[in-house]
């Protein structure tokens, strides 16, 4: 499937610009026997759904251009807004989210656990230092960058 994101996503990156919005994600998914194009964009202030309708058509118009045709077989295209726990899937996106509550999961338990939440103090070389909630008191972690394998905010309860 990465094959049909890297042809694709260039154009759908071109499409987004000139909306001037920010491409945060791209997913092609099967579910069922339906495969699904997913675009998620954001700008600043929000996406409303006029733009999100607006992004659809004319990336579909542009889609439909590509020769030869990248995809093989239909396919569902979706756009919307990333949401409140939106993923954080480069360096840039992760600096951003500097000060936020974020969700880190791991590839092996890091501090004893899979996955942590907490305030995203700050982005280093090789870790990320974020404060978690122990019980009744804040601690500050060191996570490896190399651990986390997947990034997103998170809304706090």
């Amino acid at each position: 499937m990465s094959v049909i994101i890297d042809t694709v996503q260039p154009y759908i990156e071109e499409v987004v610009q000139d909306l001037q919005c920010e491409l945060v994600d791209l997913e092609y998914v099967k579910e069922g026997k339906n495969w699904f194009l997913r675009v998620y964009i954001d700008q600043e202030g929000g996406i409303d759904l006029d733009q999100c309708v607006l992004a659809s058509e004319q990336i579909s118009q542009v889609l439909d251009g590509i020769q030869p045709d990248p995809f093989p077989q239909a396919y569902y295209l979706e756009v919307s807004s990333p949401g409140a726990e939106r993923p954080l899937k480069t360096a840039a996106q992760i600096e951003a989210a500097i000060g936020q509550y974020v969700h880190f999961d791991y590839y092996a338990p890091q501090h004893g656990q899979k996955h942590h939440e907490g305030v995203l103090l700050d982005v280093e070389d090789e870790v990320y230092r974020i404060e978690v909630q122990v019980k009744t008191r804040k601690q500050e972690l060191a996570i490896d960058k190399s651990a986390v394998s997947h990034a997103r905010l998170a809304v706090k309860f």
